[in-house]
């Protein structure tokens, strides 16, 4: 469940003569055993030392849009060994690709070019920032005699001031590197790195363009293995904690366990199972955290999202006396238009540097995977919530029986989608119905999933399914895509194709922006439709290993699954399937009606 990253834990010192830097602080191992190797001067320059940073922290692909600024330092890239550059059709997938790849393999880069790509990549940076991914953002950067010189350069708004894009990733990044000098580029690389590894967060790095292919003496010796050192709780403060969670759980009758995204981030995930498989409590999770936790777990009851949530689970949820959310993040769309039916008092909030007991004491600097470490052996075994969960519990249905050729349900489709889950698969479910549709799937043990719920960029779901499948070679990918997603960002289907990726993607054609018809409706929700598997094989162009499938009723869906499943299992596969304008989940429909409330709240009175 957790995300190991590249090379980082098997970063071990040989000797004594070791940096021992503060809590949380970077440092490299000094090894005085092995010698370091040296470099040759023509491989001893900045683009090559980025590159193999790069490698050494696992990223194996690089997602870049070509532009006059970042050129040579592409050159130095592709030069590297165990370097892949995937070239996309725009910055903005590059972007999206590597937050895709990041998901997977727990970190990944893009590179651009000075501002136009810059801030075409900002909006999938700002994504990634949200979900708490490290991507590395590179760009190429203007000549570095240029700094200064109050010259106006092509690629920017006129001005000779050169920092509107720094300016414009001050907010979404942890850290920025102008890299114009190359006295201290070595510092600046390394530190943008290591801080995106230790934040979990994007960086940027701005490298002017006439410096990548020029040696230095910092390059001249192979770069020593990063060592992050790990974050301590403190001691005193986790004992606190601890003592008075067990206390406040373990005097309540029916308590129980809410799971949330950032236990990804906290590298917690199998911490939280370790409690829950001690405490014997009711088990769900909030919908941004699906695919953190095994839905195999004994005690799982679903997903907690109020009144969307799976069934009989907001029920067990919001009647207990107790329940201790992990990870948790409550915004509009999380807390169904913040309508949840919670008590701040009966709460436990632990996030990953801070527990909060209901009304009563906080206490910072205790992390969260040691605080479920210790809790496991203070907490009393209680399994009466999931006992009462077992007495109400009813199966779910199945959706009626279509006639034959009768027009395809959407209820019908994601029936059929659950039959293709496994442990060798992935789901990538773009913002829309998808949500909701995909939240009801029951996960096989090590089946993938994604989403992007925070920030809810529609589009999202074409370059992450690019970048997910590039670093998830051993799974494939099942994507749940609506049209009007899909045509936001449908030009980097080239790119799986040139790449020989196998995704399944199933392309929703309802007609329109479907999550937004149902909190506020209007004309602007009607997309012009397309001949979507005509679109994909002109994309094609008789080059690449590709299959299209244009699907209307059940029939046609199980023949169309049958053949990706078999005869192109080794292909791309593009599935549309073609749905009634009105066809949406029922929780869509209560999500949207609650959110739309929320929305169109008066002012407060002054």
């Amino acid at each position: 469940m957790d995300t190991q990253i590249g090379l980082l834990d098997t970063c071990k010192p040989n000797s004594n003569d070791v940096c021992c830097p503060a809590n949380g602080a970077v440092s490299t191992i000094q090894n005085s055993v092995t010698p370091i190797p040296v470099i040759s001067p023509s491989e001893a320059t900045l683009g090559r030392h980025l590159a193999r940073r790069l490698v050494q922290i696992g990223v194996n692909d690089v997602f870049s849009v070509p532009g006059d600024f970042n050129l040579t330092l592409l050159d130095h890239l592709l030069a590297e060994p165990g370097l892949n550059l995937v070239g996309c059709c725009n910055e903005l997938n590059a972007g999206y690709a590597a937050d895709g790849y990041a998901r997977s393999r727990g970190v990944g880069a893009c590179v651009v070019t000075f501002t136009v790509g810059g801030l075409s990549v900002l909006n999938a940076i700002a994504g990634a920032y949200s979900e708490n991914l490290p991507v590395i953002c590179i760009v190429g950067g203007p000549n570095s005699n240029d700094y200064g010189t109050n010259r106006i350069l092509h690629h920017t708004i006129g001005l000779p001031d050169f920092s509107q894009e720094l300016r414009c990733f001050q907010t979404v990044t942890c850290f920025q590197a102008v890299v114009n000098n190359l006295d201290d580029a070595h510092d600046l690389i390394d530190t943008a790195i290591s801080t995106a590894l230790r934040e979990s967060k994007p960086v940027y790095i701005s490298v002017s363009c006439n410096l990548s292919a020029i040696p230095h003496h910092t390059f001249s010796r192979e770069p020593v293995l990063f060592s992050i050192s790990p974050r301590i709780s403190n001691k005193l403060g986790l004992e606190a904690a601890v003592e008075a969670a067990a206390a406040f759980l373990n005097k309540a009758v029916k308590p129980v366990m809410v799971g949330g995204p950032k236990m990804r981030v906290a590298k917690a995930c199998n911490a939280f199972v370790e409690l829950a498989d001690a405490c014997g409590y009711a088990v769900a999770v909030m919908p941004s955290a699906k695919g953190l936790v095994p839905e195999s777990h004994p005690h799982f009851i679903g997903t907690y999202w109020g009144a969307i949530s799976t069934s009989f689970c907001a029920e067990i949820v919001e009647s207990a006396d107790a329940y201790i959310f992990v990870g948790p993040i409550f915004n509009d769309y999380s807390s169904v238009g913040y309508s949840l039916l919670l008590k701040k008092e009966k709460a436990i909030i632990v996030q990953p540097d801070r527990v909060v007991i209901a009304n009563g004491p906080a206490f910072g600097c205790v992390l969260m995977k040691d605080f479920l470490t210790e809790l496991v052996k203070k907490i009393k075994q209680n399994k009466t919530a999931f006992e009462n969960y077992s007495r109400i519990y009813v199966p779910e249905g199945k959706p009626l029986k279509c006639e034959p050729n009768e027009p395809l349900r959407v209820n019908v489709l994601f029936q059929h989608i659950q039959k293709l889950l496994s442990s060798e698969t992935a789901v990538i479910a773009e913002t829309g119905d998808s949500w909701f549709n995909c939240q009801k799937l029951k996960l096989p043990e090590g089946c993938g999933y994604e989403f992007q719920m925070q920030y809810g960029s529609i589009g999202w779901s074409v370059g992450a399914t690019l970048g997910y499948a590039q670093a998830a070679r051993d799974k494939r990918i099942i994507a749940c895509i609506g049209d009007g997603s899909f045509q936001v960002t449908a030009q980097d289907l080239s790119t799986m194709l040139r790449c020989g990726q196998n995704a399944i993607i199933f392309l929703i054609n309802n007609g329109g922006y479907t999550i937004e018809v149902e909190i506020h409706d209007g004309p602007y929700n009607v997309i012009k439709n397309w001949n979507y598997t005509a679109f994909v094989e002109a994309i094609r162009n008789g080059e690449g290993k590709c299959w299209t499938a244009k699907v209307r009723c059940e029939e046609e869906l199980v023949q169309a699954i049958e053949t990706a499943t078999s005869s192109e299992k080794d292909s791309l596969c593009f599935v549309e399937v073609i749905l009634h304008k009105d066809d949406t989940s029922k929780e869509l429909l209560e999500w949207g009606s609650r959110v739309s409330a929320a929305n169109s709240r008066p002012p407060n009175p002054q």
